[in-house]
């Protein structure tokens, strides 16, 4: 059960990361040569809910700078994944990092605990022959991300 006071938290952080982030847009508006590193991200989630997942996705589209793109569910060999267009990041590496720290932040106010965590860098194996799931094989895009294409 959320804790109301954990949501508050929640929400506080949320809007500084929604100030924050429409700074670093108008910032990369004005600034000369290049705008921003555009890339999608695989994320593999911790939220087993709709609620949760729910709640990320929003959490993710509402900051600047990110989009929701995609999502695969989950299944007995893989967790749900949601796929994420950034366009400021020094890397892949980075812009999941950031990502991580939000699902920490929303998992901690919906269970009242801090998420076990799980290997950062870990691929995420899908099935190759599923109709309508995201990327049977990915390309690779702008700062090493990983693109994937709906089917």
């Amino acid at each position: 059960m959320m804790n109301p006071f954990r949501a508050i938290g929640y929400s506080l952080w949320i809007g500084k990361e929604i100030v924050t982030g429409t700074v670093d847009v108008l910032t990369g508006i004005f600034k000369a040569g290049e705008y921003g590193r555009p890339m999608i991200v695989e994320l593999p989630l911790r939220c087993e809910t709709d609620v949760e997942i729910t709640l990320m996705a929003s959490s993710i589209t509402i900051t600047p700078g990110t989009l929701v793109v995609a999502s695969a569910a989950a299944d007995e060999r893989s967790r749900a994944t949601l796929f994420v267009h950034a366009l400021f990041g020094e890397s892949e590496a980075d812009v999941l990092e950031g990502l991580y720290e939000m699902e920490d932040r929303l998992l901690h106010m919906t269970r009242g605990r801090k998420p076990e965590p799980i290997s950062r860098g870990a691929a995420v194996q899908r099935p190759s022959g599923d109709a309508g799931s995201p990327g049977e094989s990915g390309t690779t895009g702008e700062a090493g991300s990983t693109e994937r294409s709906a089917q």
